[in-house]
C-alpha cells in the first residue's frame, strides 16, 4: 500500500519522465557474507565486465577478472600492475562494477583481503539497465577524464524510488542533507569517517524531535575534524564499533524505509574532491536488512 501511495504521489507531482524498471536488488554484508565469492558467482556468468576500484588484492577475484578480460580501473596509489591506474583530484574512491550493461555492484566493499574477511562492509547488487548506464558513463568519465552528467538520477525500480548520484559533480552532501531533513521518525548511521559539520549539525537538530543513533569506527574518533565528540556532547547516542578491525560502512537509514549507501564518507573531501557514488534506496525491505546490520554493530561487548 505504501508503494502504491508513493507512486500515485510521484505521478501526480509531474515526475512522469522518470524511468520505470523491474529487476532484483540484493544487499550483502561482509564479513558475515563472503563478498568475494558473491562477486565471483555473478562475474562467472558475465560476458562484459567493467570495474572501478579504490583497491584490489583478492587473488581469486583478480583471476576471474583477468579471465573475463575485464576493464578494471584502480586508483593510482593502489595500482599493482593489473588494470589501468587512474588519477583523481582527490581519491578515486569508487567500488563498483558493471556486468553485461544490466547489472551493477556498489557499496563500501573494497575487494581486498581485509575488506572481505575482517572489515564490516556492504555491497548492493542491482539488475538495472538504467543504473548500469549511469555507472557506465561514470566509468568512461574516470577512464577518459571527460565529464559526463548522470543521465537518470532517479528511477522507479520495482515500484520504489532509487536515486543515484556521483560526487563531486552531483553534490552528494546536498542530496544526503535533503534526505535527512525529510526524516520523521528516526535516523541511524554507520560511518567509517564522518567530518562533515553541516550533516552533523542537522543530526543534532533532528535529534530534538526524532530518534538519532549512530555507530562509528573507533580508530578514527580522535582524528582531526571527526564529529564523534561533537555528536556525543550534543546527547546523540553514538557508539564505537565492536569490530577489532575496521567498521567501513558509509550508511544512513531513515525512518526504517530508506537507505543511503555507497562509497561516500560524509566528509569535505568525499563531497568536493574524491570520485564517489551513492545510492538512495527508498524500500522498507532493503532498509530492514541494513537495520539488522546496524543492530549487530551496536551491540556492546
Amino acid at each position: 500500500m505504501k508503494k502504491l501511495v508513493f507512486l500515485l504521489l510521484f505521478i501526480i507531482s509531474g515526475c512522469t519522465k522518470v524511468p520505470f524498471e523491474e529487476g532484483f536488488v540484493e544487499p550483502y554484508f561482509c564479513p558475515t557474507n563472503n563478498c568475494e565469492d558473491i562477486m565471483i558467482r555473478y562475474l562467472s556468468n558475465a560476458t562484459s565486465v567493467k570495474c572501478a576500484f579504490y583497491d584490489l588484492n583478492l587473488e581469486k577475484l583478480t583471476a576471474v577478472l583477468k579471465n573475463k578480460e575485464a576493464e578494471v580501473l584502480i586508483f593510482e596509489d593502489n595500482y599493482e600492475g593489473f588494470g589501468t591506474a587512474v588519477k583523481s583530484k582527490g581519491l578515486m574512491h569508487n567500488k563498483f562494477c558493471i556486468l553485461d550493461e544490466n547489472l551493477i555492484f556498489t557499496g563500501s566493499f573494497n575487494p581486498t583481503i581485509n575488506g572481505n574477511s575482517k572489515n564490516n562492509n556492504n555491497i548492493v547488487i542491482i539488475q538495472s539497465k538504467v543504473l548500469a548506464e549511469n555507472y557506465r558513463r561514470e566509468f568512461q568519465e574516470l577512464k577518459t577524464g571527460v565529464n559526463r552528467k548522470t543521465k537518470n538520477k532517479k528511477i522507479i525500480f520495482n515500484g520504489f524510488l532509487v536515486e543515484n548520484y556521483f560526487c563531486p559533480d552531483d553534490g552528494c552532501q546536498r542530496e544526503v542533507l535533503e534526505e535527512l531533513k525529510s526524516a520523521n521518525e528516526s535516523i541511524y548511521f554507520m560511518t567509517f569517517s564522518f567530518t562533515d559539520q553541516n550533516i552533523a549539525e542537522l543530526l543534532v537538530e533532528k535529534s530534538k524531535q526524532i530518534n538519532v543513533r549512530g555507530v562509528v569506527e573507533k580508530q578514527r574518533i580522535n582524528m582531526q575534524y571527526e564529529v564523534f565528540h561533537y555528536l556525543n556532547d550534543s546527547s546523540i547516542n553514538v557508539v564505537l564499533d565492536n569490530n577489532p578491525a575496521i567498521m567501513h560502512h558509509k550508511v544512513f537509514i531513515i525512518d526504517n524505509t530508506t537507505v543511503i549507501t555507497g562509497s561516500y564518507n560524509p566528509t569535505k573531501s568525499g563531497n568536493e574532491r574524491n570520485d564517489e557514488n551513492i545510492l538512495i534506496i527508498h524500500d522498507e525491505y532493503i532498509a530492514k536488512q541494513f537495520l539488522k546490520e546496524f543492530n549487530q554493530l551496536t551491540i556492546l561487548e
